[in-house]
């Protein structure tokens, strides 16, 4: 059975940086595009960022600049670098693999059930 396990979110103040880690076990990334999403308390989740197999990158507007996803496919490894983060940043953090949707992507939840995610909370 696939499992996405997240981790390395924590309590940070704004301005300050997390790394967040993203590990599958049961099966590789293969060509799968894999992504970052998040869901705020009342909110749906949304999509954040992805990489695809070949390395290219797509942000959300909002945090464009100061997110950085990475992958390693050999070590089934996805990372997601959050440097100068903002109270707004503050939700559940998930990985998974991604399908674009329309202009913006959506999860493939062919490749995995959602994992438990990784709580970031900003403080201001």
């Amino acid at each position: 059975q696939v499992r996405l396990v997240e981790s390395g979110g924590g309590l940070v103040q704004a301005g300050q940086s997390l790394r967040l880690s993203c590990q599958a076990s049961g099966r590789t990334f293969g060509y799968y595009t894999m992504g970052w999403f998040r869901q705020a308390p009342g909110k749906e989740r949304e999509f954040v960022a992805i990489v695809n197999f070949g390395g290219a990158k797509s942000y959300a507007d909002s945090v464009k600049g100061r997110f950085t996803i990475s992958r390693e496919n050999a070590k089934t490894t996805l990372w997601l670098q959050m440097n100068s983060v903002k109270p707004e940043d503050t939700a559940v953090y998930y990985c998974n693999a991604a399908r674009q949707s329309g202009s913006t992507w959506g999860v493939d939840l062919d490749f995995a059930p959602w994992g438990q995610g990784t709580q970031v909370t900003v403080s201001s």
